[in-house]
């Protein structure tokens, strides 16, 4: 989706001056967040950087880029999911960075050679206070247990959110056990899986399941609400740290990397170094609830605190990155749709 015609024809008519003038850059975006408007609009005031931006779904801007080939606009591509940055990780489309303020900054099991994580966000088991205790779902493992039939409520199996997920267990157990725990999952379920994932908190709230796993922000918006029935559907929800006696809880991240042709790397090794700074990253939690990928943030998020300190995973999103095949082919089979 272009976020305007207007910005969409200025970025394809300035293409040509656009490569050579480093006050600009090219920014392919699949975050659609309204909050990240102060951010690109601070980062302009800081740098005299002008930021030309398409936004669209993460298929669709990898198609772009492929597409347009060596005559790509496009500096920076920017998307959420690790999934969706192993994706154009796979297909070339980004170029190395050597950067010491992001190597100091972004802990290498968030990072890779060509792409940066700069904010995370975890994903949590939420039940109904009413259906199932917290010590019933104390790990994503437990999820599979024959006693929550019928009690567990899913987005699709091939989800960005779903996948990586899953990618994640393959990494910490393996492809067979997690082919068996996506059966037990697909056992378990109370509906066909459908809808993101706050529907699933909402379906969670109203009882037509007990169970369900959600990436963080999404709850936290729905507790800082303006609109009271969302704030008081929180109130019938326990949340659990999934794995806190063990690897600890998945987490997903929003990230970047420098696109391979990019006519402004230098402009856009700027906006990475920007994205990890004190300020950014700032504004990734104030915005939309995410956590800093930079530990040495401190930030002041109410929703943020009242979830709690949790243990991550701090496996290599590399890693897990390359068990998405593999998690693809067991979600077939166990006929996780």
């Amino acid at each position: 989706m272009i976020k305007t015609i207007s910005a969409s024809l200025a970025l394809l008519l300035g293409a040509t001056l656009a490569q050579a003038d480093d006050k600009v850059l090219n920014l392919y975006s699949a975050r659609h967040y309204q909050s990240d408007e102060a951010l690109y609009a601070n980062f302009t005031k800081q740098t005299g950087i002008r930021i030309n931006r398409i936004e669209g779904k993460a298929n669709e801007l990898l198609e772009r880029i492929r597409n347009e080939g060596a005559n790509s606009p496009a500096d920076i591509f920017l998307t959420v999911d690790a999934a969706s940055l192993a994706v154009a990780d796979a297909w070339g489309v980004f170029a190395p960075v050597k950067s010491k303020v992001l190597e100091s900054r972004i802990p290498a099991h968030l990072r890779s050679d060509n792409w940066f994580t700069f904010s995370t966000r975890a994903r949590m088991i939420i039940y109904n206070k009413r259906k199932l205790k917290a010590e019933d779902v104390p790990t994503y493992e437990s999820l599979a247990d024959p006693k929550l039939k019928g009690l567990y409520c899913s987005i699709p199996g091939g989800h960005l959110y779903n996948l990586t997920w899953v990618a994640s267990m393959v990494a910490a157990n393996g492809e067979a056990k997690t082919e068996e725990w996506a059966k037990g999952l697909v056992a378990n379920l109370a509906r066909v899986p459908k809808g993101g994932d706050t529907d699933q908190i909402k379906s969670v709230a109203s009882g037509e399941c007990g169970v369900a796993v959600s990436n963080s922000y999404y709850l936290a918006r729905l507790m800082a609400s303006e609109k009271v029935e969302e704030r008081n559907l929180v109130k019938r929800l326990g949340i659990v740290w999934p794995n806190q006696n063990g690897r600890g809880t998945h987490i997903n991240v929003s990230g970047a990397g420098v696109v391979k042709t990019a006519k402004n790397r230098e402009a856009a090794v700027k906006f990475l170094e920007y994205l990890a700074s004190d300020e950014a990253q700032r504004y990734f939690a104030n915005g939309n609830n995410e956590w800093p990928a930079v530990p040495t943030v401190s930030i002041s998020n109410e929703e943020l605190e009242e979830l709690g300190k949790f243990k991550a995973d701090e496996v290599s999103l590399v890693k897990v990155a390359n068990q998405l095949p593999a998690a693809q082919k067991l979600l077939d089979r166990a006929g996780y749709r």
